[in-house]
């Protein structure tokens, strides 16, 4: 289907794009381990589900229409970005081993970090629609789109994931090394809240 086979290109470019999601999941593998980026990862794929069944519930096209809403989740998620980047900071002189952090803890924050991400919104109420087909039940439709999407982000972050981790190995070799690491991860989730604030970063 040309329509569907469109679609995983977009789908593919906006994903491989560095954004919040690719940022934090790199972020998290560099600074943690292979381990920490997969659960970091996990919890950016599951915000994203929930995006993608609020957009087939109508949910996502109720806060495109209201300026108000979109507005305070763009802060929301800058300030949440801001705060990790702030944590990140006041804890890189304890960085020692990649794992400092539980797993359960990344996944909820990768999961509050997609969820609070305006573009994720934008993404599912602009590109979705244009693949379906009104004459046609359209649950069944998004639920194909939506696996889609899922299976290239997935296969994105995974790359991702290894990559970073792989960096990671040659990065984290001594303590003075960790808290460089440490502290560019938490320069990286500053910056892109005040991103996010001034004008909204890519998916």
């Amino acid at each position: 289907m040309p329509e569907l086979a469109w679609f995983a290109i977009v789908v593919f470019v906006l994903t491989v794009t560095p954004g919040p999601g690719v940022l934090y999941v790199t972020a998290r593998a560099v600074s943690q381990g292979r381990r920490a980026g997969f659960a970091s990862a996990f919890g950016i794929e599951s915000g994203e589900v929930v995006w993608i069944v609020a957009a087939a519930a109508g949910v996502a096209a109720l806060l495109a229409a209201s300026t108000q809403a979109l507005t305070v989740l763009r802060f929301a998620g800058a300030a949440y970005l801001v705060y990790l980047g702030i944590q990140r900071w006041r804890h890189a002189e304890a960085v020692v081993v990649p794992a400092a952090a539980p797993l359960g803890r990344l996944f909820a924050q990768g999961v509050v970090t997609q969820l609070l991400n305006p573009k994720v919104a934008l993404f599912t109420i602009a590109l979705l629609p244009q693949f379906i087909d009104p004459t046609r039940p359209i649950a069944p439709q998004v639920a194909v789109l939506g696996a889609v999407y899922m299976a290239i982000a997935v296969t994105v972050d995974t790359a991702y994931v290894l990559a970073s981790a792989a960096l990671a190995r040659r990065l984290l070799g001594s303590r003075a090394a960790q808290r460089r690491t440490a502290r560019a991860s938490a320069a990286t989730y500053v910056a892109l809240g005040v991103a996010t604030a001034v004008s909204g970063a890519k998916a």
